[in-house]
Parts: structure tokens; sequence; C-alpha cells
């Protein structure tokens, strides 16, 4: 039996459209949704197995990644959004009445990924979305219930569907997040 990953991940990953300039991100409200519009493609899209993430019922990851936050507006009843943990690094934005996270902002200006925006496509009835490219947090998943002994299954799962599993980030977004603490040091040297 296949293990649930994420509905996104499930079936056929394939490429975003190279034309594709954003959506609309709608919580699952049935009346009034919350609408978020993105004039951008979604960067670094990965599953994600933190215990902080949304993800649908059922998965054992999230699938997030993230847009420039000028290129993000909250277009239709803002007045449901609240963050979920005002303490947490990611101020993560959901409704108030499904829970859906429509989108996670970073409030520090000193923090590396400050000025990008977490989203979730499949939030979005857009097509050309680019799909996730990587697995983070893996080990994460066993925080939220998750067999160790099934950490091996949900490895293969993920590099059998294209998706290399990190137990962080992966190395591009590494080496980011340790330039920018080089620079803040003083020590960063371009080659």
């Amino acid at each position: 039996m296949a293990l649930p990953i994420h509905p996104l991940v499930d079936h056929t990953i394939r490429k975003g459209a190279e034309d594709f300039t954003g959506g609309t991100l709608r919580c699952q409200c049935t009346r009034d949704p919350v609408e978020v519009r993105v004039d951008s493609q979604v960067l670094f899209n990965h599953a994600c197995g933190c215990t902080k993430c949304w993800k649908p019922a059922g998965a054992l990851f999230s699938v997030v990644g993230v847009v420039p936050r000028d290129r993000l507006t909250v277009t239709a009843r803002a007045e449901k959004l609240e963050v979920v943990d005002d303490k947490a690094v990611i101020q993560r934005h959901a409704c108030t009445a499904c829970g859906a996270h429509l989108y996670g902002r970073i409030e520090n200006q000193d923090h590396a990924f400050y000025g990008l925006d977490f989203i979730h496509t499949e939030l979005s009835d857009d097509a050309g979305w680019d799909l996730p490219g990587f697995a983070a947090f893996v080990s994460s998943i066993i925080e939220a219930g998750t067999p160790p002994s099934a950490l091996t299954e949900v490895r293969q799962t993920l590099r059998d569907k294209g998706l290399e599993p990190h137990d962080c980030l992966n190395p591009e977004l590494m080496d980011l997040l340790a330039a920018h603490t080089a620079k803040a040091k003083g020590t960063f040297r371009e080659a």
C-alpha cells in the first residue's frame, strides 16, 4: 500500500507552466472563502514534514513553497485570517472558519527568508503551479506520530516520486541561510 505523502505528490509530479504568472488561493470554506492573489510562480516548492505547516487530512507532508512578499495580496475576507502562532518565525495566516493556512510571512527583517511568503498551491484551482522538487524536514513526521520504523519506506517513496528527502532544507536553501549568516557576521567571501 502506498504511503499518503500528499495528494499532489501521490499522483504524477509535473513541472509547472513556463509562462505561469500566478493565481488565486482560496481557503476551504464552501461559502465566503478567503482569497489571496499571487502574482508569481511558486519557488522552492517542496514536501515538508514539519509539524507547523498545514496539511490536508491524512497526509504525512504539506506541500509549501515561497513567493515574493510583494506579489501576494489578500483580495477577499481578510477579516477571517488570524495568525496561528505569533511566536513562530513564520507567521502562518489561517482562516478562522476552516483552518486552512493561506500564507506564512516572516516579519523579522534580519531573517534570510524575509521578503518571501510561504504558500500552499493546492489551495488554487489555477493550473500551472510548479509542484514540489524535494522533501524537507522528513524526520519531523515522527513528531506527528509516524513510527521511526516507517521512515525508510517514506524516504524511498519520496525518492520514487523524484523528491530527494532531506532532514533540513535542500542544499541550495541551506547555502542561502549560511551565506546570510556569514554576511551578518562579516565573514562572507565571494568566490
